[in-house]
């Protein structure tokens, strides 16, 4: 594959809508799929295999997998723990994502595990997704700011990730989770992340909450990086981060990759109707920095 190809995941019908006061449908969220499918983003988040008490948003999603569109598209759903995986791989989900924090406070926090107790599940979880040829990438979240420890040593995050991937991980997807990153460390992790692993093995995940989403993946993307999350419309925020607001939105990134004359092979109108669908569903989504001026764009060709 050329290296000017990017791979975008869209995590707004998971990361995108787990956060939201309004809860949508089944049937909504679907129609949310389909618009990206329609756009031909490759790669997309559905959903999340967790308990309907700790994340209302996201419950059904076994229903959603079982309706997904039969289309050229890497599905993916979060998964918190054997249980999680288990009922994802009978459902024949293609990719699950586990999520480890590089900070044990967000471990805790989240997923009421410390570091080396996540590990363990993690370890478990990637050794039987080995026996049963099952893809399952992990999230190395926090890996540049926890909002209960502060800044994040690049060593912790190089530790976990050989960890995860000498346990089998398919990637490792280094998660900005609150935002707190710039794109000279943003540089810096990365280089010596894709020293130590080889690109093909990460992909990076940015949240806008400091207006520095777009720098951000502009720096990863200088160190070799070419896997991507984002997420229509800006959606996005994790219910367990304080001061996580949404991620990069989708149409931003596509639009810059295009202008300096990368392929993600999604199409932008249809892309920009994607967002359009979220805004209305959610009623709080604001759309991509450049949302109004690409609009202004197509509307004269």
């Amino acid at each position: 594959m050329s290296n000017k190809h990017v791979t975008i995941n869209d995590v707004g019908p998971r990361d995108g809508l787990q956060n939201q006061v309004k809860h949508l449908t089944v049937e909504q969220r679907l129609q949310l799929i389909n618009a990206l499918v329609n756009a031909k983003v490759p790669a997309i988040e559905v959903g999340a295999l967790v308990s309907p008490k700790a994340v209302p948003a996201m419950a059904g999603t076994d229903g959603i997998i079982s309706q997904l569109p039969s289309a050229n598209c890497d599905f993916s759903a979060l998964i918190p723990n054997r249980r999680g995986y288990d009922n994802g791989h009978t459902l024949g989900i293609p990719m699950m994502s586990l999520v480890l924090a590089a900070s044990n406070t967000m471990n805790e926090k989240n997923i009421r595990m410390n570091t080396a107790a996540i590990l363990d599940v993690s370890r478990e979880v990637l050794q039987q997704a080995k026996q049963d040829k099952q893809a399952v990438q992990a999230y190395v979240a926090t890996a540049w700011g926890c909002p209960f420890e502060g800044d994040v040593a690049a060593d912790a995050v190089l530790q976990l990730c050989e960890e995860l991937l000498t346990a089998g991980a398919a990637r490792c997807v280094i998660a900005d989770t609150i935002g707190a990153a710039n794109p000279e460390a943003v540089f810096s992790v990365m280089t010596k992340l894709v020293s130590a692993f080889g690109a093909d093995k990460l992909s990076c995940h940015f949240h806008d909450t400091r207006a520095m989403g777009l720098a951000n993946v502009y720096a990863a993307l200088q160190t070799g990086i070419r896997h991507f999350d984002s997420s229509i419309a800006g959606l996005g925020g994790c219910p367990f981060a304080p001061g996580a607001s949404g991620n990069v939105a989708t149409e931003d990134v596509v639009m810059m990759l295009s202008q300096m004359g990368y392929e993600t092979g999604i199409e932008m109108p249809a892309l920009l109707a994607a967002a359009d669908l979220a805004i209305a569903l959610t009623g709080t989504a604001k759309g991509g920095k450049a949302k109004y001026w690409l609009e202004q764009q197509y509307a004269r060709s």
